[in-house]
């Protein structure tokens, strides 16, 4: 049978059908690592050579690039202020979103369904058609021009997808583990902690890297509500480098990789769960 004609053709074309399939992804992964790699190329480079060397490689390397960038763009401020904001409203859409969820999910209370719907019903709404009422709150209530203010207005942003992706797991966790939780003397809130959590991880990593992409490469909020240079985020440092009339290319490069460089490294260390999450959507185990 190995030798017939048939089975040699039917391999033939599984090979055939499998090296078109992997020069196809080859070619879409080229395509997207090509930008990341000529954002590090020209950060290497001069002003003067950037466009003028055709080499894939610089002939000299200028990492003095990256030190100015830190130091005259103020990089060091403008990092530790988006690092804080980051942790801070990460923490607070899981905390908040997972206890919405859960309660969207497991209990039962009057106008359930109409709160949740309403949830939904945000995340339709554009981000800066909020923004503008996000404002308005803030300054009435006197939090304006601050990272508290700031913190409050992303992790409203970031609520409505999560609370929607974390039901979807919270409601397939089977009744005979919460009523065995019952009977070891788990309460509502034992019950999240100990079984809803560790059944979401793969939603929850998910969140963790949308929210952190929300947070790390917000400029637009953060110009409307923050004055005070002091309190701006990363973004704000990489706009110093893109002037009205000129353009330093290898200082902006310079500035776009350091603030690419931890959410590619926060991607790398939990890929496994975001593909799981992505994958496997209402799917828990």
């Amino acid at each position: 049978m190995s030798g017939s004609p048939f089975f040699n053709k039917y391999r033939l074309w599984r090979w055939f059908k499998s090296g078109v399939v992997h020069v196809f992804l080859m070619t879409v992964t080229l395509t997207c690592l090509f930008p990341l790699f000529w954002m590090v190329r020209s950060s290497l480079m001069t002003q003067e050579t950037v466009f003028v060397d055709k080499a894939i490689f610089p002939a000299v390397w200028h990492f003095q690039n990256y030190w100015v960038a830190w130091t005259e763009g103020h990089f060091g401020i403008y990092f530790l202020n988006s690092l804080v904001y980051t942790v801070f409203v990460v923490i607070g859409i899981v905390l908040i979103s997972s206890l919405a969820a859960f309660a969207f999910s497991r209990l039962h209370f009057p106008g359930k369904n109409f709160f949740f719907y309403m949830f939904v019903a945000a995340m339709m709404i554009p981000l800066p058609g909020s923004f503008v009422p996000l404002v308005v709150l803030m300054n009435k209530y006197h939090l304006g021009n601050t990272r508290i203010g700031y913190i409050l207005c992303m992790i409203n942003v970031g609520l409505p997808l999560s609370i929607l992706l974390l039901k979807t797991f919270f409601d397939k966790i089977p009744s005979d583990l919460e009523d065995a939780a019952r009977i070891d003397g788990c309460s509502k809130l034992g019950i999240w902690r100990h079984i809803a959590l560790p059944f979401a991880r793969p939603a929850i990593a998910v969140i963790v890297i949308f929210s952190s992409l929300s947070v790390w490469n917000e400029y637009i909020l953060a110009m409307l509500l923050l004055n005070d240079q002091s309190l701006m985020p990363l973004q704000r440092g990489v706009m110093y480098f893109a002037g009205s009339h000129s353009v330093d290319y290898p200082l902006l490069m310079a500035s776009l990789t350091i603030a690419a460089t931890p959410i590619v490294l926060i991607y790398l260390v939990i890929q496994k769960h975001i593909i799981r999450g992505l994958s496997s959507g209402a799917i828990v185990g």
